[in-house]
């Protein structure tokens, strides 16, 4: 038996915003039956400010799937669509207080819901509509769905890919090409010298942007008690938010030139770099 913690357990139990909401503003719908879990988000915005005013969900699925599509619905009422969409699989675990390993996947699914109906609302294309090579046919697992999410949760074996996708999990016919994924997503981590931005992909850049400010920034400004967040990556826009010490150090703005220096000379020279509080 699954592990799970109260909130979980409660919001199974008692979900949240279940239902149908009439003539909903957008709608996301990802996962399919077959494939045992499937999600219906329904929202409805206020169209002056973008704001979600009201969201609904219909689910299939284990508990995890219930309390994962309701801690959802509950994170982004209120919130416009710009802020909602920032929202990550881990901060709807977080919201649960944790999911089993096992099952990671729903908080992932909870969060390519909400980005194909904001795509939807603003007229563009879903993420999951993109004609992309599936690498999973048990589970209709694509590609650029695996770079992705070990991207933005920084996984590194095909264990965590299947925890977190269901890739792999089947017949294990794909297991090779997991593999390979990841070689080729984290094979970044070893580059010791700048990097000709026109080589890399979106998501490769991304990464490589992450692992600097994790191997080459953070730990400098750990040792003098500072720290700082990544907030956001906008093109070649990098958002960061100072913490600890240098939240009040009359030198943050030389800190922030640094930091944009070392991901230019690292990463891509059209690096820009912002700090937000």
């Amino acid at each position: 038996m699954w592990d799970y913690t109260d909130k979980v357990k409660d919001l199974f139990l008692n979900p949240k915003n279940v239902g149908v909401i009439e003539n909903p503003d957008a709608v996301g719908e990802v996962g399919s039956i077959t494939c045992g879990d499937a999600l219906k988000l329904m929202l409805k915005i206020d169209k002056d400010t973008e704001r979600i005013s009201d969201a609904k969900f219909q689910t299939f699925g284990c508990a995890s799937a219930i309390a994962s599509s309701s801690a959802l619905t509950e994170l982004i009422k209120g919130k416009t669509l710009d802020e909602a969409r920032k929202i990550t699989n881990q901060e709807i675990a977080d919201y649960l207080g944790g999911l089993p390993d096992e099952k990671m996947h729903c908080s992932v699914m909870g969060q390519e819901a909400l980005e194909a109906a904001i795509a939807i609302y603003k007229g563009e294309q879903p993420p999951v509509e993109k004609k992309e090579r599936v690498v999973c046919k048990c589970f209709d697992v694509s590609e650029e769905k695996i770079r992705r999410v070990a991207i933005e949760n920084h996984l590194t074996t095909v264990e965590e890919i299947t925890n977190f996708t269901k890739a792999g999990g089947g017949c294990g016919g794909c297991i090779s090409d997991i593999e390979a994924i990841l070689r080729d997503v984290w094979a970044l981590k070893e580059v010791p010298k700048p990097v000709d931005r026109k080589k890399l992909t979106n998501l490769q850049k991304i990464a490589l942007i992450q692992d600097v400010l994790d191997r080459e920034i953070r730990p400098k400004l750990q040792a003098d008690g500072g720290d700082l967040e990544l907030l956001d990556i906008e093109g070649n826009k990098v958002v960061i938010a100072l913490r600890a010490m240098c939240v009040s150090c009359p030198m943050g703005g030389v800190t922030v030139q640094g930091i944009e220096a070392k991901l230019k000379e690292l990463v891509s020279g059209d690096i820009v770099v912002e700090s937000r509080s």
